[in-house]
């Protein structure tokens, strides 16, 4: 469901795909071929959201901005099931393990990985291509291989296809 709010309105890129008991609420931009899973909540009603191209925002995920400010998250990342993405920027290729929690005025750098049910601190910033795990989260000592790279990349463009052919053709309402 699309909300306008406060005579803020959803901008929706072509191509993307957003399940009818996803909620996307006022000041919020999302990119061309994204994917919006069912039971996502976008909430732009105080701040601002702004989702880049190509990013997948899976099943039940929580994103919302601080009154005034903006939560930004960049092109190809993905966000796992569950997690909540509050007043944060998460840059491009990042992929937000299920269950994680990315905390006010946090960065998650490009091609980052925060596990899953990692809780990424208030102004925490993990690096580029770093791997945090745990809660509080912590970069681990070694960096996103190149295979890692690669694989994530292939999977990135499944949920493209899916927003922008699958679903809208193959997705059929039986009850």
């Amino acid at each position: 469901m699309i909300y306008e709010f406060e005579g803020k309105r959803p901008k929706i890129g072509r191509g993307t795909y957003v399940h009818e008991s996803a909620v996307i609420i006022g000041d919020v931009t999302i990119g061309e071929r994204c994917f919006i899973a069912p039971g996502a909540v976008l909430r732009g009603d105080y701040g601002t959201i702004a989702i880049g191209d190509a990013t997948a925002i899976e099943d039940n995920v929580v994103v919302h901005a601080r009154p005034e400010k903006i939560t930004d998250i960049g092109n190809h990342v993905t966000i796992g099931h569950g997690a909540i993405i509050h007043g944060a920027t998460i840059d491009d290729y990042a992929v937000i393990g299920m269950g994680a929690i990315i905390s006010d005025f946090a960065r998650v750098g490009i091609w980052a990985a925060v596990g899953e049910g990692a809780v990424v601190k208030n102004r925490q910033e993990i690096p580029s291509e770093s791997i945090a795990v745990g809660v509080p989260a912590k970069v681990l000592d070694r960096k996103i291989s190149d295979e890692y790279k690669k694989r994530w990349t292939e999977f990135k463009k499944i949920y493209g296809e899916l927003a922008e052919r699958r679903y809208p053709e193959g997705l059929k309402k039986i009850g």
